[in-house]
C-alpha cells in the first residue's frame, strides 16, 4: 500500500457543537476574503465567530450555552 490518498482538494468534518476542523489546505480565506496561510496538516475553523483567532477556532464555544453553539 502507497498511503493515503491524494487529493485536489481538502477533506472538511463538521463536528457537532464545534469547529469545521479542514485536512489538506493550503490557505482559508475568512468572511472579510483575507486569506490565511495554514501550516498545520489539519486546521480547525471557527463557526460560532466568537474565537479570539478568527477564523481558527480557540475553543471557545465549550464557554457557549448548549443552545447558543453552532
Amino acid at each position: 500500500m502507497s498511503g493515503p490518498p491524494q487529493h485536489d482538494h481538502p477533506d472538511v468534518v463538521l463536528c457537532p457543537g464545534g469547529p469545521v476542523l479542514v485536512r489538506g489546505a493550503h490557505t482559508v480565506q475568512d468572511a472579510d476574503g483575507q486569506v490565511h496561510e495554514v501550516r498545520r496538516p489539519v486546521v480547525a475553523l471557527c463557526r460560532c465567530a466568537k474565537s479570539a483567532r478568527l477564523p481558527f477556532c480557540d475553543g471557545t464555544h465549550k464557554l457557549l450555552p448548549e443552545g447558543a453553539r453552532p
